[in-house]
């Protein structure tokens, strides 16, 4: 696992390209076509269909692969509100963008898998008592084993009522039931961004 970082230093700025985030997007994709989704970041309609699935009331929320901010815009329009955001990215030029674009919001540069230990580092986020995790992290490409880490991760900080939400190019959910089972999730597909490039579906997982 890579290290985690909060902060953004000039060159992390200055590296990143913040004018042409697209283009920053499609490098690293290139760079890494199996950890990034899509050579394109997510449309409108997605980054809405995702958002649509948080639980009401909603006040904390993390998300998880934020690539150029998609995801981010949406959430913080809805009015999650910045102090109450906690955005990741393992990708350190993209972190760097994020950080650049969304000043008030908290970025860390790390890996998914240590979200737990981002939660107890930071000191706007108590384990326990977030409402969402919200996922734009390419899970159809990984391991099982991998999905299942990340998901762990992330339900030992969400709330009782927390959800985690992942949108896939896939037409099922890239969480196989056995691991569901295992892990003591249930999910359902939320619905399908048809006009998005490529189309993707949404899945919702919840504790059983």
């Amino acid at each position: 696992m890579g290290r985690i970082t909060f902060g953004a230093d000039e060159s992390d700025v200055e590296a990143c390209a913040p004018r042409f985030p697209a283009l920053v997007f499609a490098e690293q994709w290139i760079r890494h076509p199996l950890r990034m989704a899509s050579i394109v970041p997510s449309g409108r309609q997605l980054a809405e269909l995702v958002v649509d699935q948080l639980p009401a009331p909603c006040a904390r929320v993390v998300e998880l692969g934020a690539g150029t901010g998609a995801f981010t815009r949406i959430l913080l329009a809805r009015g999650i509100r910045p102090e109450n955001l906690l955005v990741v990215e393992i990708d350190q030029r993209l972190a760097a963008l994020l950080r650049t674009e969304f000043s008030r919001v908290r970025v860390a540069c790390a890996d998914a898998r240590q979200l737990d230990r981002l939660v107890r580092k930071s000191d706007a986020f108590t384990a326990g008592e977030l409402d969402a995790v919200v996922s734009g992290i390419g899970m159809l490409t990984m391991r099982q084993a991998l999905r299942a880490e990340i998901l762990r991760a992330a339900f030992a900080v969400l709330g009782n009522g927390g959800c985690f939400v992942q949108f896939t190019y896939g037409p099922v959910s890239p969480v196989g039931a056995r691991t569901l089972a295992a892990l003591g999730l249930q999910g359902r597909r939320a619905g399908i961004a048809l006009r998005n490039f490529p189309p993707a579906s949404v899945f919702v997982y919840r504790r059983a």
